[in-house]
């Protein structure tokens, strides 16, 4: 299952047009997965993007994160469950643009703009280009490892007891349990 999974989010990766993506409120877990596979980010100043399964009960599939970010930022991302803001994401180099909630659908626009003006086949071709990059570096073989390691994650004694205790809880609950002694479920005054 999270093969094909995994396969629905990489068709953003494989698609011969640029996928250009606009991000707002929350983008973790698998939303992530999808994120990573566009080409372009654009974000909401507050948007919160990460991958908190990390914590426990998750690994992500599709295994973009040390491509997009270097090993060592993905590695902070990952070994904390931590999430990054709009700014932090442009600052990281995970998204190219941000702006702020009521400017991220002019921002996003004029990105679009400027990425249309360019023939199709040139944008096909850079794409190609720049992916072929990933793949090169063991995009494959990561991904079937990370995928194999996600339904391990869900057969940890840890992640049993975060499924138990969403059955008696509620998923939310069992969340927010999981992330608030990290200090950040949900987002900034909102729960």
């Amino acid at each position: 299952m999270m093969s094909r999974n995994v396969r629905g989010f990489m068709s953003l990766f494989w698609s011969d047009k640029p996928v250009i993506t606009k991000l707002h409120g929350f983008c973790v877990a698998g939303g992530t997965d999808m994120a990573l596979c566009s080409d372009l980010l654009v974000v909401s100043e507050d948007v919160k993007i990460g991958y908190p399964p990390a914590r426990v009960w998750g690994v992500p599939t599709t295994a973009l994160w040390a491509h997009k970010l270097g090993p060592t930022r993905a590695k902070r991302l990952l070994l904390t469950g931590d999430s990054l803001s709009g700014r932090q994401a442009v600052d990281w180099g995970l998204a190219t643009d941000w702006g702020t909630r009521d400017q991220v659908d002019e921002v996003f626009e004029n990105l679009v703009q400027r990425v249309a003006r360019l023939p199709i086949n040139q944008l096909v071709m850079h794409k190609l280009q720049v992916n072929q990059v990933i793949v090169s570096q063991g995009l494959f073989s990561t991904q079937a490892m990370s995928t194999f390691f996600d339904g391990i994650a869900r057969h940890t004694p840890e992640g049993y007891d975060f499924a138990r205790r969403a059955m008696e809880v509620g998923f939310k609950d069992a969340v927010r349990e999981r992330d608030e002694p990290f200090g950040d479920f949900g987002l900034p005054g909102k729960t």
